[in-house]
């Protein structure tokens, strides 16, 4: 009986989940309120660092503002949400066999809520970064992607050198410990599985902010980029003894950060 009703729990979690991304994932590919869709966008896209001129972009007010803020979350969250999952069915088997069995499912929803909150934080300062760098004319602004050579290089030696740091690899041991960090954080009642969320999020985002700045490079509409970074991500997330898929990928975008920069230097 506890075995049906835990798969049962699992089940609609992880049609919630699936049912989140695909949303996730169509808001993102038709560019909801955007002036080109993204597939627009990636039909367009252009080397690293030699994006199409397409004019000044649309004027920065505080809505449009919310439009590129909703732009980075819902697109973390088509990004993001399926290496959680992992960590989500486990919560939800804790919870069935606990003292909250009879709301296992709404807990494990709150705790999916907590965990896309921190990636709130981050699309925020995303978009002020986006505002930032269109006005220093480091982006441009009607394609989302970097201008410069010097600033695309940088950034991607920039993510290369974190890919290979010490909390990189402190915050990718913990994804990829989900039992160790249920264990040794225990929150009751649906504030404390929101707060567990989030305490997860931070995490994640200390793991793969940096891979995400690489959008700003490949443009952050550009759909090739977003299914590649989320595939590698999964995969760095969920695959056992990848550490050298994570110091590759670090050496690798190093390697292209130089190779983007070298015309400069000759």
């Amino acid at each position: 009986m506890v075995e049906r009703l835990l798969r049962r729990d699992q089940l609609v979690v992880l049609g919630a989940v699936i049912a989140l991304v695909a949303l996730a994932s169509l808001y993102t590919i038709f560019g909801v309120g955007m002036s080109m869709t993204a597939i627009e966008m990636t039909r367009m896209a252009r080397p690293v660092a030699e994006p199409m001129a397409m004019g000044d972009g649309t004027e920065w007010t505080v809505s449009y503002a919310v439009l590129i803020f909703l732009m980075w979350w819902v697109m973390m969250i088509a990004m993001m949400t399926p290496s959680a999952a992992p960590m989500l069915l486990l919560y939800t088997a804790i919870k069935r066999q606990g003292a909250d069995a009879h709301r296992s499912t709404m807990l494990s929803l709150l705790f999916l809520a907590g965990y896309l909150l921190a990636w709130a934080v981050f699309s925020a300062l995303a978009s002020g970064l986006q505002w930032g760098f269109e006005k220093a004319g480091l982006i441009e602004a009607a394609m989302m992607t970097v201008n410069s050579r010097l600033f695309a290089g940088a950034i991607l030696i920039l993510a290369g050198l974190y890919q290979l740091s010490a909390f990189k690899e402190a915050c990718l041991t913990h994804c990829r410990s989900p039992a160790q960090f249920l264990a040794q954080h225990r929150r009751p009642g649906g504030l404390g599985a929101m707060r567990l969320g989030a305490h997860h999020g931070l995490f994640c985002l200390g793991c793969c902010w940096a891979l995400m700045a690489l959008l700003f490079v490949g443009g952050i509409m550009n759909l090739w980029w977003i299914v590649a970074l989320a595939l590698y991500v999964l995969a760095e997330k969920t695959l056992t003894h990848t550490r050298w898929l994570t110091r590759g990928a670090g050496w690798l975008l190093i390697a292209g950060g130089a190779y983007v920069v070298a015309p400069l230097l000759v």
